[in-house]
Order: C-alpha cells, then structure tokens, then sequence
C-alpha cells in the first residue's frame, strides 16, 4: 500500500519507518528539511511537497501540533491545493495530531464533503512508544473506516480503540491526557513529601507500586531517577513527554472542559501548573520535571 506521511517529528518519523517496515511504500514530507532529509536516510521516499506525497496515496497519516494546521494543510492556504483536492477520490485521512475536538470534526466534514474517508486518531505513549510500536491509538470516526485502518495502526501500536464517532478519538484522548496531568502532580508531590518526612524513594515506590496509590506516572514515569531506570528521571528529564506539550493538551482540555460545563477543579488546576511549568524550565524537560518545581515551592532544590 502506498501511504503518504505527513509531520516527520519525534512521533511521527519512527511512526512512519514502523509502516516501512512492514512492507508499505511510505512517501513522508515535513516543512523542516532535515527532517525529509532524515526520512530519506532511514529508507523512507521523501517528497517536496504535502500535496506530492498525498497524490496517489491510499492512506494520508498527518501528525501535526495544532488543529489549525490539520485544516489548513487538509484544505490549502493563500489559493493553493489542499491535501483533499489532490488525493484519489475516496482516500482515508487519518490525523493522529492531538488538537481540539471541534477542529477534528471540521476535518472529518472538510474530509468527508471532499468525496474521502476520515479517521481521528490521536496517540498516547510518547516518543519511545513510537519507536516500538507500542502506542496506544483511540480513534475516532466510522465502524468501516476505522476496520480499513486498522492494521496499519497496529503495526505501530499495541492497543488500538475505536472510540465512537467523529471527534471522540480526541474526547478520549483529552480525558486521558487530564488523568495523566494530575496524576503527575499527585506522584511528584508525594515523592517530595516522602523527602520531607524522611522517606526512600525505593521505599515509597515498594509500597505505592503495589498499594492503592498505583498508576502510570509512577510505575513507568516515575519522577525520580532509580526506582524505574527507563523513567526521564534518570536521563535529566529529557522528555518522553515535553512539559509544553502537556500544557498544550492541558489547553485542549480546559477548551473541552469549558464548552461542556463540567466542574474540572483538579484538572483544571494541573493545567495552570504546567502552564507555568512550560513557560519556565519545563518547556524541553520531561513533564515528571515537574517534581522539581514542587521541590523549589517547598524549599528546597532539585535533586
């Protein structure tokens, strides 16, 4: 199968060598050139142009930053062709970008209005889930079109959910990506309450990795260097997951959170912490850095 990739970043690159390799002629392009260049390297064909490499393409996978450049790039900018005007009749659109819920339905509509098939299918599992295959896929859209998809999402991910209908691949992932945020916060100000009270880190991890107080941010993303080797906390927290890109999810969230009236307090909270997170040290640290930060309010520095 010929498929267009399109955003070849820290996700979206291992995500596309991952379709590569299992057989599938995979043309990629991103607006950096390096980043075509570093396709190239890796076996991938590189094009010029988003639009060349949606041409002929039975699938076009985009990963983008915002919901904004889905749209733009889905229905051209300044007069010229967009992705769906020079795709084949009939061409699945599957976006994993994480943006709004309202904007991932304005593409299905553009997507579907253009005579193609449209997917919302963000991710969860960050950069080492991408390189593999590991990701968690919830998606978004139509029972048949989320059947054609499916195996090539799970040449790149081990869990893949159909969420129900236009847009609700992005619903889940916003309500998953709240639960990570104030989970974070919770594992971090519990690590650093352990501290103050003279707790091991090895100690408090024994006895919440298998007690009720157990869950992702500590068993796998744990804040502190030791307890989880493959944790950022002992690589300086250089990111699986950046601080800023939490703080974006976390506005997508607040965004979600205002338009349905619901009483968010603690998600709400989470997200003008690592909105003050990222635009200080967090902006390229891991978010788990946010132990640090907590440290620094308590008085007392990193560790």
């Amino acid at each position: 199968m010929r498929i267009a990739f399109l955003g070849l970043g820290h996700m979206g690159l291992p995500m596309a060598k991952n379709l590569a390799a299992a057989g599938h002629e995979v043309v990629g392009f991103d607006v950096m050139p390096a980043a075509v260049e570093a396709a190239r390297e890796a076996g991938l064909t590189g094009a010029d142009s988003g639009t060349d490499a949606a041409a002929g393409a039975s699938v076009v996978f985009t990963m983008f930053q915002t919901g904004q450049q889905v749209l733009d790039a889905y229905r051209g900018v300044d007069g010229a062709e967009g992705l769906l005007s020079v795709a084949a009749s009939g061409t699945l659109f599957v976006d994993c970008s994480t943006i709004a819920v309202d904007d991932a339905r304005a593409a299905h509509e553009l997507a579907e209005a253009a005579g193609h098939r449209s997917l919302d299918a963000p991710v969860s599992g960050g950069v080492v889930g991408a390189e593999n295959a590991t990701l968690a896929f919830m998606v978004g859209g139509s029972d048949e079109d989320f059947e054609a998809a499916r195996p090539l999402l799970e040449t790149m991910g081990r869990r893949v959910v159909h969420c129900g209908g236009a847009g609700l691949g992005q619903a889940a992932k916003v309500c998953n990506n709240m639960i990570l945020a104030v989970s974070q916060i919770a594992v971090a100000e519990a690590f650093v309450l352990g501290e103050r009270l003279g707790l091991s880190h090895q100690a408090l991890f024994d006895v919440a990795s298998n007690a009720s107080g157990q869950c992702w941010a500590l068993t796998t993303n744990c804040p502190v260097p030791g307890p989880v080797p493959t944790s950022p906390a002992n690589r300086d927290y250089q990111p699986g997951f950046a601080g800023a890109l939490m703080s974006k999810d976390l506005g997508l969230a607040e965004h979600a959170v205002t338009s349905a009236g619901v009483d968010a307090k603690m998600g709400m909270l989470a997200r003008e912490v690592y909105r003050e997170f990222a635009e200080g040290p967090g902006a390229g640290q891991d978010f788990s850095g946010i132990i640090n930060t907590i440290r620094t309010r308590s008085g007392e520095g990193s560790r």
